[in-house]
């Protein structure tokens, strides 16, 4: 069986406002209507984050749009969604986000094997000289690759 992997929605605000340390695969607890619209790509990960409550995880602000032709079996597109991930997964992540000041912030949602995934990334937040850092980082890195790419041509 082959890990066939289909991208519906990423995160890109995660990384620019955490350090990701860590990520983890979860599925994610759908109805029928729900797993339709992500199959057309409509699914948005901004605002969204992970809370462990007990010894389950859940996504709270993940919105999935309605299905078209859902009727009267579309389910409200912010609900809260289960997670399922294995015990010893939330026992760690609990460890960890109660600690080490750690939060869960989605970072990726996609389809793999035909199931929905949601990638989660233990994050630190980012100071604001920390995100200005990074600007600068990317700035140079993209200087340097201008140059070198001008050197080649010549």
């Amino acid at each position: 069986m082959s890990t066939d992997v289909k991208p519906i929605a990423s995160n890109r605000k995660a990384y620019h406002d955490f350090f990701i340390d860590e990520t983890y695969e979860a599925g994610i607890e759908l109805t029928g209507t729900e797993v339709k619209s992500l199959r057309a790509g409509r699914a948005n990960l901004k605002d969204s984050y992970a809370v462990i409550k007990g010894e389950e995880a859940y996504i709270v602000g993940l919105h999935i749009s309605p299905y078209e032709q859902g009727g009267i079996y579309n389910v409200d597109p912010d609900r809260t969604r289960r997670l399922l991930l294995h015990k010893r997964e939330i026992r760690s992540l609990i460890g960890k986000t109660r600690e080490k000041g750690f939060t869960l912030v989605p970072t990726r949602l996609y389809f793999r094997n035909r199931r929905a995934k949601l990638e989660i990334g233990l994050a630190r937040g980012k100071k604001l000289y920390d995100k200005r850092r990074t600007i600068a980082e990317k700035a140079a890195r993209r200087e340097m690759e201008r140059e070198l790419k001008e050197r080649q041509h010549r």
